[in-house]
């Protein structure tokens, strides 16, 4: 039996189940409820367990004292969405994803809309998230009539990465940094143009994604061409190094020999094509 805490509407309760907490969404769940009902939940309900080391954005309260019910809904669509793509998925997302969203509809009213330099960054490493995400913009609109930019598109793009892999929303936020950061300061020593809409750095930030999978995975590369790269290249080596050591750190693992030199060799062809244009 759950017993209710909090009615947040009509289609969503807070709820206790034993010592947890549990966030439930049904259609017409909440009319006629009261603080303190006991009640069994139809077979067709939503639950979601509260994550009790979330800090919310607004860091004097609870996500739930602040939140318009509606962005719960909105985050659980967008679970729904996620889970039709990978089937797997991790649902503890559910209120950072809702309070991302509503701060992200509150800078919209206040016409603050911060960029995001590492867009197509990360379209590029999570194109499957991204697919999902952009479907986020139909949902937000069908449930309140505003749309977000492409630029929002890819912060929940990294909600719904987080959701399916053991990788947290900061580090692969801080992984596609790193990767477009390395680019851009290439491009200002060298003083050169790098496409970053080449096929040569698509396949850089694909490399960039399966390493991080494999260094989740504890997995290795089966050939080794770090001493290859090393002496043919040794430029592009020694960015590689570089990109790694940074790499490294906020992924919390340190990077094998073998990753650095297939690093080495993405990180080459885009500056040869660079250096021919």
């Amino acid at each position: 039996m759950y017993q209710v805490l909090k009615i947040l509407n009509n289609n969503t309760i807070l709820a206790k189940e034993g010592n947890n907490e549990i966030i439930i969404l049904a259609k017409g769940i909440g009319f006629g409820k009261k603080v303190n009902d006991h009640f069994e939940i139809p077979p067709q309900a939503k639950k979601y367990m509260m994550q009790k080391n979330y800090q919310a954005k607004d860091k004097l309260k609870k996500v739930i004292d602040y939140i318009n019910p509606v962005y719960l809904e909105i985050a659980a669509e967008i679970i729904k969405e996620a889970t039709n793509k990978f089937q797997k998925v991790n649902h503890d997302i559910l209120i950072p994803l809702a309070d991302h969203i509503h701060f992200t509809i509150k800078r919209m009213d206040e016409n603050i809309m911060p960029s995001n330099p590492f867009t197509y960054d990360i379209r590029l490493l999570f194109p499957d998230e991204y697919e999902v995400a952009l479907k986020s913009k139909e949902i937000i609109k069908s449930f309140i009539n505003k749309e977000i930019n492409n630029d929002e598109v890819s912060f929940i793009t990294l909600h719904i990465h987080s959701a399916i892999s053991s990788n947290k929303v900061g580090e692969s936020m801080e992984a596609a940094r790193i990767v477009h950061e390395s680019i851009i300061k290439l491009q200002t020593d060298l003083n050169m143009k790098i496409d970053i809409e080449s096929i040569s750095y698509a396949r850089l930030m694909n490399h960039i994604k399966f390493l991080i999978i494999r260094l989740n995975t504890n997995e290795q590369l089966q050939m080794d061409i770090s001493e290859f790269t090393k002496n043919k290249f040794p430029f592009a080596y020694e960015q590689a190094i570089r990109m790694c050591d940074n790499l490294s750190k906020v992924l919390h693992k340190e990077l094998p020999e073998s990753e650095v030199g297939y690093l080495a060799l993405h990180l080459e062809r885009i500056l040869s094509s660079a250096f021919q244009n």
